[in-house]
């Protein structure tokens, strides 16, 4: 590994690569978690958008409010079994209820 300096390249001491090595792993290893807080963000936010649809006068058929309570525990579950990066980003989000 190299790094520049002034413009004039220099070999990375042992430490100086540890220390990258070491953040590098560091980043891998939070990958998961990135991704997990990426796709939960995106799914609390279309939840905060049907929130309106669990208020008791919400002036939806019987019909409607099904398919919202359907929609919702769908995106609440969309994070069950998702152990690897790959997983997360091959979610498929339900289609949206449109009222």
């Amino acid at each position: 590994m190299k790094k520049l300096i002034n413009g004039i390249e220099y070999d990375l001491t042992s430490t100086e690569i540890a220390e990258v090595n070491a953040r590098n792993t560091e980043w891998n290893n939070g990958a998961l978690d990135r991704a997990l807080t990426s796709l939960r963000e995106t799914r609390n936010n279309l939840l905060a958008r049907t929130d309106w649809t669990q208020i008791n006068d919400n002036g939806l058929s019987d019909a409607k409010k099904a398919e919202y309570v359907t929609y919702r525990q769908q995106l609440r579950d969309l994070t069950i079994g998702l152990t690897t990066v790959e997983l997360v980003e091959a979610v498929e989000f339900p289609t949206e209820v449109t009222s």
